[in-house]
């Protein structure tokens, strides 16, 4: 037993230790900003056929940091996730089309507007959605948190509509397409964008609540940074690098570009065409996400069995500690824990936790619990005469519990083993809450670009299928080489 707590506590001891490695080193690079972005926010962000992420700001930001001197890593989480991560310290700054408003000023300090922009209504085409009376009784796709769901909330109840909430653009666009809403507010230069792009929709309403657009960090945070970007914007500008970013994505020439290629994808739409496409970012995903999966079944294994051990030892204090444990970390759901370790502790101590890193902690507690769960009912269910029996032959309980009842309870406990192996690599999908480019997060930006959403599923779906039968049939191997 104090073999095992030995190595269970240099293990996390070497944890703990890669952690502070990542953190030092990330800190050690030389001017390299962390910059959160939406996932898709045509046309200033995007992932292009490469899948590779284009737009205003991203051409923007990568110019600036050019002219300026100083290195930029751009995550695409998603507008609120980006909200949430800058707001926690996980990130430098954020730019995805956000509007500066009175309201976000409390909490980010902006940099120069860099665009302009208005909130429109869009619908379906034949919907005889014509204006905001039309809404009266009827459902509305919305984005979180952005100026175009904040116009919307503020006048359903004056027109009498519901709102439905989504996280990405593409999600909002396909319920309006799907007829599960009759409409959604956005940013007028993104709808203009869209419509002209074959986006399916057509816009209804004239450009209201005219915002400007800017480059966020916490407030009093990062204002280097920000000095930076503005003195970046300003150059850009005057050597008139500014003017020729906004018409590469918006001139006419763009648009109509842009529908060409559409048009011409042809073979991509189907199944083959989109496997060709996107096999390398697909394959990516699959590696973070079996990379994600292999780490943090050896680390809710290894969390899981002290804690179960932990539960069956004779001490009140310790079995204790056991059940509350378990009782948290099963109680929590998974998503909420996830947001809690990546946003939420680095905004009460200040150090920024990788989102890998991150990712671990959250399925080694979460599939912890519900491992140590079945450990200690594994070793419960073992006949108490079993244990009785080794403690009168002189056997101390450390020696007893590993020579005679862990035996038995390991072929009890198998089955359940396999199953939450299963589980893990199915629970990391949710991880895609933290910007984690897993499969889940791959599939979400491949669909931003072509709306093949159907297909995109069903191709995820059956690779998360084969892997987890691969995932089963080892387990199963093994079972049979403990079992023989």
């Amino acid at each position: 037993m104090k073999k095992f707590i030995t190595t269970v506590s240099l293990i996390f001891s070497v944890c703990l230790a890669f952690v502070f490695f990542q953190s030092t080193t990330a800190n050690a690079k030389e001017k390299t900003y962390v910059i959160d972005t939406d996932v898709t926010f045509p046309p200033f962000v995007y992932a292009n056929a490469d899948n590779k992420y284009v737009g205003i700001d991203m051409d923007l930001i990568r110019a600036i940091a050019k002219e300026e001197g100083f290195k930029v890593d751009i995550k695409p989480v998603g507008f609120n996730a980006a909200i949430q991560s800058v707001s926690s310290g996980q990130a430098d700054a954020m730019i995805a089309g956000m509007t500066i408003t009175n309201e976000r000023k409390q909490k980010f300090d902006f940099s120069d507007p860099y665009y302009s922009s208005g909130i429109v209504m869009a619908v379906k085409p034949g919907s005889g959605i014509k204006s905001l009376k039309d809404l009266k009784g009827k459902n509305v796709a919305v984005k979180t948190g952005t100026a175009g769901a904040d116009y919307a909330n503020s006048i359903k109840d004056k027109y009498g509509f519901t709102t439905t909430t989504f996280d990405d653009s593409d999600s909002v666009y396909n319920d309006v397409k799907n007829e599960n809403s009759v409409a959604c507010f956005d940013d007028s230069a993104v709808l203009e964008y869209g419509v002209k792009t074959g986006l399916g929709l057509e816009i209804a309403t004239k450009p209201t609540d005219i915002g400007d657009y800017g480059f966020a960090v916490k407030k009093g945070e990062n204002q280097e940074l920000l000095a930076k970007f503005n003195a970046g914007l300003k150059k850009l500008k005057e050597n008139g690098e500014y003017n020729k970013i906004i018409q590469r994505y918006v001139g006419k020439k763009a648009t109509v570009a842009k529908k060409q290629a559409t048009a011409k994808q042809g073979d991509s739409h189907t199944i083959l065409g989109l496997l060709k496409e996107n096999k390398e970012v697909l394959w990516d995903g699959v590696l973070e996400t079996l990379k994600l999966t292999v780490v943090s079944i050896i680390g809710a294994t290894i969390f899981g069995v002290f804690l179960g051990l932990l539960g069956v030892v004779p001490n009140k204090f310790a079995r204790g500690v056991s059940t509350t444990i378990i009782y948290i970390f099963r109680g929590l759901p998974l998503i909420v824990l996830a947001l809690f370790i990546y946003n939420g502790i680095p905004s009460l101590t200040g150090s920024k936790i990788p989102a890998f890193i991150a990712g671990v902690i959250t399925l080694t507690l979460n599939e912890g619990a519900y491992t140590a769960a079945f450990v200690k009912g594994g070793i419960e269910s073992i006949d108490k005469g079993q244990m009785e029996a080794a403690r009168s032959l002189g056997l101390p309980f450390g020696k007893a519990m590993r020579r005679v009842i862990l035996p038995q309870g390991i072929k009890v406990m198998i089955p359940s083993f396999i199953n939450q192996f299963i589980i893990t690599l199915k629970d990391t999908s949710i991880l895609s809450v933290i910007g984690l480019l897993e499969l889940t997060q791959t599939g979400k930006i491949i669909i931003a670009r072509n709306l093949e959403g159907f297909r995109i599923w069903a191709i995820v779906a059956v690779i998360y299928l084969l892997l987890i039968t691969l995932l089963t049939l080892l387990s199963n191997w093994v079972k049979r080489r403990i079992h023989n």
